[in-house]
């Protein structure tokens, strides 16, 4: 199946997902008004209730005071005096001498005390007790529901899929392509050669490349004369598919993957120019194959720029990963030697080796990056086994230039692209497809560790072009 037809099953699958939940959104609110009107009522209910219980209490109280009033009144002269003798031995024995009361006294406060316990509590007081109660008593469910639904928005985050993941990482390129395309199609009314020569600038500005914007625009000319289209906004659908079209010819004899070793470590070299991101992009490399469970060797090269074996060791520390390192201004080739023995005794199954930053016009870097290569090749005959080219997407046609002086002077192997997500060049692409013919092997989608994912040719386009072309 062609990438065009996977684009457009792509496209109508998001269709009728989306339509999908639409329509359980909007049953879910159907059925959420349904429950909540009978439960009107009977959330007046309690209050009623409350009202009736305190005009029931209220009244007892009342006849309740007059009778014990009554009672208190006819039994005063004996309660006082049993109560005087057991309140005089109780105090002579808990109170000092000196601060004992007279009886009188005494047996005024037992009479107050027992009055006291008698008398009735306001309604008010009442009301408001009953009333702080209910308070707290609906208080407690909604704080056991906010718990309840705080764990479960943190049990629903689950891992983004791939497809999430490209087009989370592609949304500024794709923004970016579709608002200049949209632009162009705004500004002409028919399509003669001036529309198709905004076109090319319009590619361009995308990184596509000069070469393949060129003959992008010669083949939709074709294109256009043979299905007769006359409008503009007619172009857009010939644009994309042709662009899509294009991304799956360049890809044809491609291998995404990596290449492993049949036996013994697998030696991946890593080399690009300053500031791209090729010590970060072993780490994440590492965390990713630390994962699958594999056995894994970092080789800090770099023994040029200040804090770059630091950084690895950072990386290997985190990721629980083993490090061969020297101090800095040590031999880079001495470290790659010391890393090869130990990859080989120990049973490793992967070494990343990190280089030093260099410009692909530095005839002594290159000659270094050389030497590496032949005492690679040297302890392990088909070794390195990847010569990955980190390039980074923010700087579009100048990674393009990089890439081919890099492919001059060394055997790369396949490229690495990152800052994917921060750039609206994904065209770049593209353009090293078609015009060196090296594989991508993995893009940068994003700043967290998981974000380095291996390249796949159908979820990129489909991220790139996603909601640019009519499938129906």
């Amino acid at each position: 199946m062609g990438l065009f037809d996977f684009f457009k099953r792509r496209a109508k699958q998001d269709e009728s997902e989306k339509t999908a939940e639409k329509q359980s959104e909007t049953e879910t609110k159907q059925a959420v008004e349904k429950t909540a009107k009978p439960d009107e009522p009977d959330s007046q209910a309690p209050e009623t209730s409350v009202k009736s219980d305190q005009a029931e209490v209220g009244t007892e109280n009342k006849t309740e005071i007059v009778s014990e009033d009554e009672e208190v009144s006819d039994q005063v002269d004996t309660s006082v005096t049993s109560s005087s003798e057991d309140s005089e031995q109780a105090v002579s024995e808990a109170i000092k001498p000196d601060e004992t009361e007279p009886n009188d006294q005494q047996n005024a406060q037992v009479v107050e005390s027992d009055k006291t316990s008698e008398e009735p509590v306001p309604e008010t007081q009442q009301a408001e007790s009953k009333s702080v109660d209910a308070t707290e008593n609906q208080s407690q469910p909604v704080s056991d529901q906010d718990e309840q639904t705080g764990t479960t928005k943190t049990g629903d985050q689950t891992e983004p899929t791939e497809a999430e993941r490209y087009d989370k990482g592609l949304e500024k390129s794709r923004l970016t392509f579709g608002q200049r395309l949209n632009h162009l199609l705004a500004n002409f009314r028919s399509v003669d050669e001036s529309f198709f020569d905004d076109l090319e600038e319009t590619l361009i500005g995308a990184d596509v490349g000069f070469d393949m914007a060129m003959k992008i625009s010669d083949e939709l000319r074709e294109e256009v004369k043979l299905k007769n289209v006359k409008k503009p906004k007619d172009v857009q659908n010939v644009v994309v598919e042709k662009l899509i079209e294009l991304y799956d010819q360049a890809g044809t004899e491609e291998k995404n993957g990596l290449t492993f070793a049949k036996e013994g470590p697998t030696v991946i070299l890593f080399v690009g120019v300053n500031g791209v991101g090729k010590t970060t992009t072993i780490g994440k490399m590492a965390n990713l194959f630390k994962q699958q469970g594999k056995k894994v060797l970092l080789a800090a090269a770099d023994t040029f720029r200040a804090g770059a074996i630091e950084q690895l060791n950072v990386w290997a520390q985190r990721d629980g990963v083993d490090i061969v390192k020297k101090p800095e201004q040590s031999d880079p080739s001495a470290v790659v030697y010391d890393a090869l023995k130990k990859a080989k005794s120990e049973n490793y199954d992967v070494l990343f080796v990190d280089t030093a930053g260099r410009l692909q016009n530095k005839t002594n870097l290159m000659n270094e990056l050389a030497k590496m290569k032949r005492i690679i090749t040297r302890e392990i005959p088909d070794a390195p086994h990847e010569v990955l080219l980190v390039l980074d997407a923010t700087t579009g046609q100048n990674a393009l230039n990089q890439a081919k002086m890099f492919k001059e002077a060394t055997d790369v192997t396949g490229i690495v692209l990152t800052k994917l997500d921060g750039t609206a060049r994904g065209g770049i692409v593209l353009a090293i497809r078609n015009e060196l013919h090296l594989p991508v092997k993995y893009v940068g989608l994003g700043e967290q560790v998981d974000d380095l994912r291996p390249f796949e040719p159908s979820e990129f386009v489909y991220g790139l072009f996603k909601g640019l072309i009519d499938v129906k």
